[in-house]
């Protein structure tokens, strides 16, 4: 192993790989899911050296165990219950699961295999492995290293000075961040200097191991990969309805008001539909990462308002609701986004790359997509064409398909 070990905790993950593990271990253990890397940079190549290294951090990462202090945390988390914990208690990574090669355009492959709970925990750190990997061996890491200081003690200069005023934001970058050195200074330096801000506050991480470290908020609800599953996996069930069958398996996990929906798994036309008047109220906000923000908060403020008008009910006031934006984001475009929208309804942020990866160099652009699930292709089809991933171009036809059928039969 050339470099340090990138991965010390299981906690290194993002929030919602334990709400959604959590979900997975009691009402889908029996399913199984692969997953594919994909490098979208086309100017990328990684090497020999580099795949080696890459491998052997997964291996040091497959021999982590949660702690007890570390399982006491998430004990503490109130929505997380006993059994799960117990599962986790004896919870690992397989190597196993893993086929890493260099068969790909960008020069490296992963594919993993096996269980949903076992092959979901590992997209996250495996996106931070790659990233570090490849920005220390690529380039003169010490000299992106100052650039990163610079750049984000500048951020948190414009936040003291008032120039941009977001409300409130959470850091994001996990899976994108330059190192984990630079992702814990962001948290420590943002979350930090709070009282110090105008008009803005970064109330934590969605980095559990950093949440724990610096007392601060772990962030976040749901990935596309539990409705994709969810609504794709089982052969029984009609596609375009995904969105129905996964609201109602996280609200029998979470109840009422238990976190944020992702809205473009299939396109959100068929998630307004399938929220109605009762998943409006059981969901606190609405997740936006793709498409045009604008339109797309102003038809979900359409929507809750549709049902506030009708209903006379505070539960979808959306005055009460949030939107949550995470596409892309850097400081002025949230603090545009925080214009518009404040005082129509609740605003928040989830800032990443800017955040954790701003540097000289351009960031990677990398993802690790579930594209089976029981032996069957599933797909996201968001409101950007460029972010669907599938193997099979016939299966995502047929989905365009069963939605737009769904769609032109109003009676359902």
């Amino acid at each position: 192993m050339l470099l340090q070990p990138i991965i010390s905790s299981l906690l290194e993950t993002d929030l919602y790989k334990f709400s959604m593990g959590q979900a997975i271990y009691h009402q889908y253990a029996s399913y199984k899911t692969n997953w594919t890397f994909k490098c979208r940079n086309k100017d990328v190549k990684f090497t020999g050296q580099m795949i080696q290294e890459i491998k052997d951090q997964i291996k040091h990462y497959c021999d982590l165990r949660f702690t007890e202090e570390e399982l006491e945390y998430l004990a503490g988390i109130e929505w997380l219950h006993e059994d799960y914990i117990d599962h986790l208690r004896l919870w690992h990574a397989r190597f196993e699961d893993f086929e890493i090669s260099d068969e790909a355009e960008c020069g490296l492959s992963i594919e993993t295999c096996g269980t949903w709970l076992n092959t979901s925990m590992y997209e996250i750190p495996v996106l931070a492995i790659v990233n570090e990997v490849f920005f220390r061996m690529t380039y003169n890491y010490a000299e992106l290293f100052e650039q990163y200081k610079r750049k984000l003690e500048e951020k948190k200069n414009w936040l003291v000075s008032g120039k941009y005023n977001i409300g409130t934001f959470s850091e994001f970058g996990l899976r994108r961040r330059l190192s984990a050195e630079a992702q814990e200074l962001a948290v420590k330096t943002l979350c930090g200097a709070n009282d110090s801000y105008k008009g803005s506050r970064c109330v934590g991480t969605s980095n559990v191991y950093l949440a724990k470290k610096y007392k601060v908020i772990p962030v976040g609800t749901m990935a596309h990969e539990f409705i994709m599953c969810v609504g794709q996996g089982n052969p029984m069930f009609n596609p375009a309805y995904s969105n129905k069958f996964a609201m109602e398996a996280w609200t029998k996990e979470y109840g009422v008001l238990n976190g944020t929906y992702l809205t473009d798994t299939i396109g959100d036309a068929t998630t307004k539909r399938d929220m109605g008047y009762t998943y409006s109220i059981c969901f606190s906000g609405v997740r936006h990462d793709s498409g045009d923000p604008y339109e797309w908060g102003d038809e979900w403020i359409k929507h809750f308002e549709e049902y506030y008008n009708k209903y006379h009910d505070e539960r979808v006031n959306p005055k009460t609701k949030t939107l949550l934006f995470s596409d892309s984001l850097d400081f002025e475009r949230a603090s545009k986004l925080y214009d518009y929208f404040n005082g129509k309804i609740k605003v928040a942020f989830g800032i990443g790359t800017y955040i954790a990866n701003d540097t000289d160099v351009a960031p990677l652009n990398i993802v690790m997509k579930v594209t089976e699930c029981n032996n069957r292709p599933v797909a996201k089809l968001s409101n950007a064409p460029g972010k669907t991933m599938c193997k099979d171009n016939d299966y995502v036809e047929y989905l365009k398909k069963t939605i737009d059928w769904r769609l032109n039969h109003k009676w359902d």
